[in-house]
């Protein structure tokens, strides 16, 4: 990908811009999900159920993978970095420029995230107080911490119209129950006459990967008075 903009300047020297297809997002979200299961078999990764360590490991992880990646070497991840309009906001996880990008006339630099990504553990640890839901991954009830609700309410991504979720899935459950959970859980709120959530919330179009334990779906959700957003999903299975 990058390295075919890239093959007219010497190794190690950066072009002032390059200029990509939005389709790149696509690609790099693609290039994160061949890393999951390299990151979660490696020896040298502490051994670890906490979010933010898992997160933190990760980040650490893609940076040294793309480091070392012909198509990606442009390209950097940070956790926790601020969110572009809500600056108290923390996004989990962010892949971002090295020098200058360009996707489809939008500039980038290294001070922009190319896209957000929200991490959750399934199934949410159990809560040790009242403001926790274990429905996080798509809401939680008690506050704005839930993953897809996040990016609906334009607490996280408002600036961007495609996003990742990441799920780092710790039981037997196995991903087509964790698929349906998620989805009764959008039903539940759908039927609550909740008219923020609608059935075209739901995730959709699930593909699992038996021999690397990982699995993809998609969402797209409508966003008050913005643009909708595009949601991607990973899950990993940390078993």
């Amino acid at each position: 990908m990058l390295a075919d903009s890239q093959s007219q300047y010497s190794r190690g020297a950066f072009p002032d811009a390059i200029h990509l297809p939005k389709t790149a997002r696509y690609e790099l979200f693609g290039f994160i999900v061949g890393e999951l299961p390299k990151w979660r078999d490696n020896p040298n990764r502490p051994a670890t159920y906490s979010e933010t360590e898992l997160t933190s490991g990760l980040c650490a992880h893609l940076s040294t993978a793309t480091r070392f990646s012909e198509a990606w070497s442009r390209i950097q991840f940070s956790t926790e970095p601020p969110d572009e309009l809500k600056r108290g906001r923390k996004i989990d996880l962010a892949p971002r420029s090295l020098g200058t990008i360009y996707i489809e006339g939008r500039r980038f630099t290294e001070y922009d995230l190319l896209f957000p990504i929200e991490c959750k553990r399934l199934p949410m640890p159990s809560p040790n107080d009242k403001k926790r839901d274990e429905r996080e991954y798509v809401i939680n009830a008690y506050g704005s911490t839930g993953g897809i609700q996040r990016f609906k309410e334009g607490n996280h991504g408002a600036a961007h119209d495609f996003a990742g979720m990441i799920g780092y899935v710790q039981d037997a459950t196995g991903f087509r129950k964790w698929f349906q959970t998620i989805n009764s859980w959008i039903d539940e709120l759908v039927s609550q006459s909740d008219k923020d959530w609608s059935e075209d919330d739901q995730l959709t179009q699930l593909t699992e990967d038996t021999e690397s334990r990982t699995c993809q779906c998609r969402s797209n959700h409508e966003r008050a008075g913005r643009n909708p957003i595009e949601l991607w999903h990973a899950w990993v299975n940390l078993c």
